[in-house]
């Protein structure tokens, strides 16, 4: 659930929004979408997730995919966000780095994290 309260001009707004993994898991692409835009319809239907995890997993993949690539500090940063925490972000990184479909180059002292089919 996602509560807003705040002000729209004078009026008080007290707005309540209940969202299950499926909707988390749409807003998660759409913020994904901030890195890259999709050419998929925003009507298109989103499979609902078995767990939270695995959505937050499918969506991170799905961020990488459409960045095509990303450096280490940015894509912990995106992985944080979605994720909810440091720790959390770190996981889905070193999960990332395991992946058959990511390939990490080193550039220096910052790996790049880059997609591949």
């Amino acid at each position: 659930m996602l509560r807003i309260r705040g002000t729209v001009g004078d009026l008080p707004v007290d707005l309540t929004v209940e969202m299950d993994d499926a909707d988390w898991a749409r807003l998660g692409i759409q913020l994904g979408a901030q890195v890259q835009e999709t050419s998929a319809p925003a009507d298109t239907p989103v499979k609902p997730a078995a767990s939270r995890n695995d959505a937050v997993w499918d969506i991170a993949q799905a961020l990488l995919r459409k960045a095509g690539h990303l450096t280490g500090p940015d894509l912990l940063g995106q992985l944080e966000g979605l994720s909810g925490s440091t720790a959390a972000g770190k996981r889905l990184m070193v999960r990332m780095r395991h992946s058959a479909n990511v390939k990490v180059e080193s550039q220096g002292d910052t790996p790049v994290y880059h997609w591949i089919e």
